[in-house]
């Protein structure tokens, strides 16, 4: 990849690239491809999640926003001390520092992708 061009807010540089990746380029973690920004030259990352019925993370916060969008299946999603189903076509805000988590709550594979506000992943995961 190539820079195409850079911008300065005088806190940090952004690069920009243009790039084409497979989804199976991505690392696979856990239950989710990993799109990290910083290593794409892109100011945010994301996880496209592919979880199996009854799989999530741990309750945890990102410093930062993240939004889930609901693509197939459905899942209990909690945020803060508020917790809804979700099918496809969801979309989630989740405020940042706000603890939060999902689980597959369905009978088939959840796919949705969680957009993070950051070029790196941060998670703190909470007891």
């Amino acid at each position: 990849m190539q820079p195409i061009s850079c911008m300065s807010n005088g806190v940090f540089q952004v690069f920009s690239f243009m790039g084409f990746l497979n989804l199976e380029q991505l690392p696979f973690v856990g239950m989710s491809y990993e799109f990290v920004g910083e290593t794409q030259g892109a100011p945010f990352s994301a996880y496209i999640v592919n979880a199996k019925p009854g799989q999530g993370p741990p309750l945890h916060t990102h410093p930062y926003v993240e939004v889930a969008f609901t693509i197939e299946g459905r899942a209990s999603v909690t945020v803060g001390n508020e917790t809804h189903e979700v099918q496809s076509g969801g979309i989630v805000v989740i405020p940042a520092n706000t603890p939060h988590r999902f689980v597959n709550s369905g009978t088939t594979v959840l796919r949705q992708t969680d957009i993070h506000a950051s070029p790196r992943f941060i998670q703190t995961n909470l007891p």
